[in-house]
This record gives C-alpha cells, structure tokens and sequence, in this order.
C-alpha cells in the first residue's frame, strides 16, 4: 500500500489500520452486508462461554438505542450498514463515533474512502434498516438519496444526519472503534419546529415513542 492511498490528514491510528487495495477487491466478487440489530457473533462451543456471551447481550439489550444507517461510496457506488452503536463524542472539535465489527465487509470500503455519513431513522423506516442490514446485491435500488458534502448517501426521510471523514480508528475487541469529524449535520423540523418521530431498538425488538 502507498501513501497516496490514503487520505490526507487521517491520524495515525486510522492510517495504521487502513485496508489495502487487494483486501477491498477481495470482497467486490462475492459482496455482503454483515452488521445487523442484534448481530451476534460465533462465541464456540463452550458453553460457559455462550451463557456469559448471552448475558451481557440480554443486558445491554436493555439500553435503547436509536438506530442509523451508516453510507459512504466505494468505486462511485453507495455502501452503507445498520448500525445502532452510534454516539455522539465530542464537542470541540464536534466528534462521534459508531462501532462496527471486525467482520463488516461495508466498514473496509468506508475506511478507504475517508468519509461518512450517519442517517438517523424515523419511525417509519424499518424496511430501509432491515434492507441495508441484509445480505442483498444492491439495497439503495429502491432508496432515494442525494450526496452529502463529503460524498456520502443522505438517505432521504430521516430525522437528521452528521456527515464526517475518518478521525481515528481503535482497536476494541471483536470491533473498531471509529471515531468520525463532524464536516456537515441537520434535522428535520415540521412547521411546529417538531421533528419525526425516531426509530429505536430494545430487547431485540424495534421500538417507536408513541
């Protein structure tokens, strides 16, 4: 891998963890997505080891989250995960962070594009999760979009949206911690100033306020 292949201004501990070329052309002949709500992941046989695995997801699976759909592009083509480990980080310099795991193949093609976007879903976008939490060839052939400042999907009808580039990248675990800049956000008001009602995840279940 050259210097020229990544993206200038990345720190060092995303540079560090930045996918070669031929790990990316790797994943274009047989391409998936593999980050969904309640994803879990193969713990083995041991059986202390998957009583303890589904304790701390029964846990944690009671923190509700808002759930996102995380877009880049990836050879003039639109990529994108649901995600629901998305926060917010800091406030100057205005950082977020969400978290894929290690065997996301959509993480990668981001990584090498330098840029993000989270869409935070409304009520009414349970379909658009599921899809982009599948395994289909092409999940934006029924979504529209438009490009966001750094080039990333902003999927139309969500409550709002925070466009970034790569900051830094940590190793945690089975996951990557991505820490995002924040280039460009808004949200969506009515003429009430009231915003859609969001979409949220708990026990397994998607969830709505009302």
């Amino acid at each position: 891998m050259t210097e020229h292949d990544i993206p200038q201004g990345i720190k060092d501990d995303a540079a560090s963890t930045w996918p070669p070329k031929e790990l990316i052309d790797s994943f274009l002949g047989n391409f998936d997505f593999e980050f969904r709500p309640g994803e879990e992941l193969e713990i083995g046989d041991d059986e202390e080891a998957q009583a303890a695995a589904r304790r701390f997801r029964d846990t944690l699976g009671r923190y509700c989250s808002g759930v996102t759909v995380v877009t880049s592009m990836s050879d003039g083509a639109p990529v994108g995960m649901t995600c629901q480990s998305f926060s917010s980080v800091s406030l100057d310099p205005p950082l977020v962070t969400f978290i894929p795991t290690k065997t996301s193949r959509a993480w990668p093609l981001m990584q090498r594009s330098g840029h993000f976007a989270v869409n935070i879903l409304a009520a009414d976008q349970v379909d658009i999760s599921n899809r982009m939490a599948s395994r289909g060839a092409d999940k934006f052939a029924d979504t529209e979009w438009t490009l966001s400042k750094t080039g990333s999907p902003l999927l139309a009808g969500t409550v709002g949206y925070v466009d970034c580039t790569v900051h830094a990248v940590h190793d945690a675990g089975d996951h990557w911690i991505v820490v995002g800049r924040v280039q460009d956000m808004d949200f969506v008001v009515d003429d009430e100033g009231l915003s859609p009602d969001p979409l949220l995840y708990f026990q397994g279940k998607y969830r709505t306020t009302r």
